[in-house]
């Protein structure tokens, strides 16, 4: 089955997200549980915990399709090491509110080496970060999303993504999520079947089918290779449609949080009926 859904808003409160996904016709979303511009929030209150819960069950998300986000400013290969830590903190911050809340999976940007280390260091870095992290807080899984290749990020190639799993001493606790526009900015081409089929076969080559654990659905504004993040509405942007009719074809992608984050949310609603259609 398709988990289809968007990143929605939590303002007011974590409980009011399953509400805004429901609205949607979802059966999937992803969230912040704080501010994902600011370092530091207020803890999660029990009542805001005990709705959040309660609205999933009543709405029926399960835990596998509710994909999380962590903050932006988070940099788990940051190459300085008073910022390391301040960003390590963080992040396990956020494992904790997903644990509280019941969930399964954190989402998050791997790194970015600021051009004073090399990559590999990085990349080493951003693994010994999710190794700390899951000594500190239990079940839940660190979910690697690919990067545009923006600036000095990292995790914009494939192989990128595979030494990090490599250094991950709790293979079960780590995965990835692809995001489409990211992959094609990155270099890898979407836009046709053919094109689809060689792109996820790399990814199954390099990476392995076993560690997807979501996708983020995205059209982009700008074209194959540019290394530049900017989303657009689905059939709008340089991928074209025939991508995510693809996707949702295809039964590699079943049992995992496909999320819109597209620039439109009032047609969101749409782009995931549409989708389901392509499904059927």
């Amino acid at each position: 089955m398709k988990l289809i859904g968007a990143h929605v808003s939590a303002a007011g409160g974590v409980f009011n997200a399953p509400l805004n996904a429901q609205k949607l016709g979802a059966n999937a979303f992803a969230l912040f549980t704080k501010n994902q511009r600011q370092w530091v929030a207020k803890p999660l209150e029990e009542e805001a915990i005990t709705a959040f819960k309660h609205y999933c069950e009543v709405h029926g998300f399960e835990p596998e399709a509710i994909l999380p986000h962590d903050s932006y400013l988070i940099n788990l290969g940051h190459p300085e090491a008073a910022a390391l830590e301040k960003s390590r903190h963080a992040f396990v911050d956020e494992m904790e509110r997903c644990q509280q809340l019941g969930l399964h999976l954190l989402n998050f940007h791997p790194g970015s080496h600021l051009k004073k280390i090399d990559e590999k260091d990085c990349l080493s870095r951003i693994a010994e970060s999710i190794n700390l992290a899951h000594q500190l807080v239990p079940n839940v899984v660190a979910v690697i999303e690919n990067t545009a290749g923006q600036g000095s990020n990292l995790g914009w190639r494939f192989e990128h993504l595979a030494a990090i799993i490599a250094e991950v001493e709790d293979k079960s606790r780590v995965g990835v999520c692809l995001d489409t526009a990211h992959t094609f900015a990155a270099g890898y081409d979407l836009r046709t079947k053919d094109a689809c089929e060689q792109t996820f076969a790399a990814f199954g080559e390099v990476v392995g089918f076993q560690y997807l654990r979501g996708m983020h659905l995205n059209d982009s504004k700008t074209g194959l290779g540019s290394r530049v993040d900017r989303h657009q509405c689905l059939g709008d942007g340089e991928i074209g449609i025939a991508c995510f009719e693809y996707i949702m074809r295809d039964a590699r992608f079943d049992g995992i949080p496909l999320i819109l984050e597209t620039i439109d949310d009032t047609r969101w609603a749409e782009e995931i009926a549409m989708l389901r259609q392509f499904a059927a």
